[in-house]
């Protein structure tokens, strides 16, 4: 049986993978690898889970923020080369793109910005296994492959579209990255005879920098396996479920924006835009429908604020993050089960309306 890595590496079209024991663990081990350290000023988006912004801070590095697209919520290139622009050259060392709702980031269009201005690409495409763009030629580019970003990064957690109970997955095409990887993975240990300064024998083992203990476990990884081999028809259900809440939703004026139904989504997210998203949010839970907020976004954040962020930094971002709401995705979702949550939505606009 081939080893989890493989598969996935097959799965996603790249060379190497290394398995690792969650996404966050990805994160900063990329972080690592890509020697981020307290000279290193990094973009990324404020619409993200906290982790794709603290693995920069995990190793000391500096976060810089770009606004975000209004209709794909995906980071804005346009502004991130005008944060480039207003600061000296060489100022930044990297970017990380995130493939917000398993919606693709153009990184063919990234690449183009990040080699004008010599910068590393690590990808958060935690949301968006199976997920693709189509580049300039007309062809399918898929998240992580490897073929424009160093690194990409992948999580197993329970309620992403492969799930280990917990786990992670870093790609890439670079060999140093990749062997740089597997050490910093375990402890910064290792056996290999062509990489130790001695050898006593058949036991012996050198720790040669400091690392983590970022494994995955042996029963995560065949569970992984598992769920692998269901990836392409999960994905395909979700599609299948955008597009009905797609078309029950785009003609509703009280909808103000939603994901939509664009080619290469994987539908991790679907995300529908309110005015009264707190009301609506309370009376969806009220009837057993439990939705959700992605995300704050992270500028406005404690920890950030902190750091010198202010509310109002990223007007897209803050807008967003004032209607969103994400709807029931998952690819057990029954047709009887979307109808109800659609009908509901329905049935509390058309209360509101009466008032």
């Amino acid at each position: 049986m081939k080893s989890l890595k493989k598969t996935f590496a097959e799965y996603i079209g790249s060379k190497y993978a290394v398995a690792v024991s969650n996404g966050t663990a990805a994160l900063h081990l990329s972080a690592l690898a890509l020697n981020v350290n307290e000279t290193s000023n990094i973009i990324t988006t404020p619409i993200t889970f906290a982790a794709s912004a603290n693995c920069i801070r995990y190793c000391s590095g500096n976060v810089f923020f770009a606004d975000i697209e209004k209709d794909s919520y995906l980071i804005d290139l346009n502004k991130v080369e005008a944060l480039i622009q207003s600061k000296p050259p060489g100022f930044f060392r990297g970017i990380i793109p995130v493939d917000f709702a398993g919606r693709a980031v153009n990184l063919e269009e990234c690449k183009t910005l990040a080699d004008k201005y010599d910068l590393w690409i690590l990808e958060d495409a935690c949301h968006a296994p199976g997920g693709y763009f189509i580049d300039s030629e007309g062809t399918k580019q898929f998240c992580g492959s490897g073929k424009f970003a160093e690194l990409a990064i992948f999580s197993f957690h329970p309620v992403k579209h492969i799930a280990c109970g917990e786990g992670g997955m870093i790609t890439t095409n670079n060999e140093i990255l990749y062997k740089r990887l597997l050490l910093l993975r375990t402890h910064g240990i290792t056996k290999d005879p062509c990489l130790l300064h001695e050898n006593h024998g058949g036991w012996f083992y050198e720790m040669q920098e400091l690392g983590y203990n970022y494994r995955l476990t042996d029963f995560q990884a065949a569970l992984g396996i598992s769920q692998l081999k269901r990836a392409n028809d999960g994905f395909a259900k979700r599609r299948e479920i955008a597009k009905k809440y797609f078309e029950a939703f785009k003609n509703v004026d009280q909808i103000i924006g939603q994901s939509g139904y664009a080619e290469g989504h994987a539908y991790h997210l679907y995300i529908i835009e309110v005015e009264d998203r707190l009301e609506l949010y309370n009376y969806l839970r009220s009837k057993n429908i439990f939705t959700q907020v992605h995300y704050i976004p992270v500028h406005t954040l404690p920890y950030y604020q902190q750091l010198g962020w202010e509310k109002r930094d990223f007007p897209v971002a803050e807008n967003y993050y004032k209607h969103c709401l994400s709807l029931p995705m998952f690819p057990t979702l029954t047709n009887s089960e979307q109808e109800y949550v659609i009908n509901e939505i329905m049935n509390f606009f058309n209360e509101k309306n009466k008032s």
